[in-house]
């Protein structure tokens, strides 16, 4: 069961959405990926919303040391598996990250023996979809991504729920 919440009310108001009512064929993930000294201690950070907005997991994990590109790249990885594992079919990246997204859509070459393991891991998940469609985002747009990603970098405990 996932939850839909009155933002102003949230402790008082909560709906209760069973899996049928999720739409979880169609999903929109915004992930970010940090790292602190670059390469220095890193993070990542996701959310996966199925198409009516409903939010159905998001991930926010250490990944160890990693370059900033690294992290963004590990970020999609760990959303695409977690959104294959829920069922989606059709996904809609959204990333600040405009390497990453240009990278995926062909516009740049993937130079860097380091991401280049990483981007054909994405194209073997992404081929297990229907669709998939990457985009970027202005760094405001994806805050709750970044949270996440900054939540792990600060010591609080690897998070990845529901699923």
């Amino acid at each position: 069961m996932a939850s839909r919440c009155n933002a102003e009310h949230a402790d008082a108001f909560c709906t209760f959405l069973s899996r049928e009512e999720l739409s979880i064929a169609r999903v929109t993930i915004h992930t970010d990926g940090a790292s602190r000294g670059n390469p220095g201690p890193a993070a990542i950070g996701a959310t996966i919303h199925d198409d009516r907005g409903n939010p159905l997991a998001q991930i926010s994990r250490r990944i160890g040391i990693a370059t900033n590109n690294q992290a963004e790249y590990m970020a999609v990885i760990a959303s695409l598996e977690k959104a294959i594992g829920l069922g989606a079919t059709q996904v809609t990246l959204l990333s600040d990250s405009e390497l990453v997204v240009n990278q995926l859509k062909g516009r740049y070459k993937v130079k860097n023996a380091a991401l280049r393991h990483l981007y054909q891991e994405i194209v073997r998940l992404t081929g297990r979809l229907e669709t998939f469609t990457a985009s970027t985002v202005p760094r405001g747009e994806n805050a709750a991504a970044d949270a996440l990603a900054n939540r792990a970098l600060d010591g609080l405990p690897d998070l990845e729920q529901p699923g």
